[in-house]
């Protein structure tokens, strides 16, 4: 049985996108669970004081929001593109 490449190219490409979105929702739930659970702490250890929890929800937020962009906005590679880097490589060789 032979597979035709014309068809199978197009489905592997969809199915890494499908993955890339499931492995980000899931990114997502940890995110808000494992920070909720950091403002749970500091809200019985210490709710008058700073609020600590900021660092790790600021800084895994950017971490998010650019698994966001690898996801969602993130430009397709084209064949325009390949031929381009290829020609610069070959310039530097």
């Amino acid at each position: 049985m032979t597979t035709d490449t014309r068809e199978q190219a197009p489905r592997e490409k969809v199915v890494r996108q499908l993955k890339k979105r499931h492995d980000f929702y899931g990114h997502i739930l940890i995110y808000v669970l494992v920070n909720a659970f950091l403002v749970v702490i500091w809200a019985v250890t210490d709710a008058h004081g700073f609020f600590w929890p900021v660092f790790p929800i600021g800084g895994w937020g950017i971490a998010v929001l650019m698994n966001a962009w690898d996801v969602y906005w993130q430009p397709e590679i084209t064949e325009e593109d390949i031929q381009r880097e290829m020609g610069r490589q070959d310039g530097r060789e």
